[in-house]
């Protein structure tokens, strides 16, 4: 059972086609079911482009990779798209470790993931 501590912050906003995720502290075990909870929420209305910008999230274990993987997965199926961005440099090596830097549009910026 979830509890207070479980839970993740996650700032949504709309900028045209996209949705802006904005997840807040650290992604574990405990914490991304809460997110995926508020990624169900925003796909649930199928945005054309998923953002997570991700630089208020310091560290990300494999459980919140995999929530992000399985995000990416809804989206493809409904032709949607998914982009990252603002990754602190321990959680893109995260990515780059399993490779998913090549599967995932990683950019720097906010502005540039908006336009991907």
């Amino acid at each position: 059972m979830a509890n207070a501590a479980d839970d993740l912050p996650v700032e949504v906003e709309k900028q045209g086609e996209a949705v802006v995720l904005r997840p807040s502290g650290e992604i574990d075990l405990g914490r991304s079911p809460s997110l995926r909870t508020s990624i169900s929420k925003v796909q649930s209305n199928r945005p054309q482009r998923l953002v997570f910008d991700l630089k208020d999230v310091p560290y990300m274990d494999s459980s919140g990779v995999a929530t992000l993987v399985e995000a990416m997965q809804v989206a493809r199926r409904y032709h949607g798209s998914v982009v990252l961005c603002g990754l602190h440099e321990r959680v893109r090596s995260i990515f780059e470790i399993a490779r998913l830097d090549m599967v995932f549009k990683i950019v720097d910026t906010l502005d540039e993931a908006l336009q991907a």
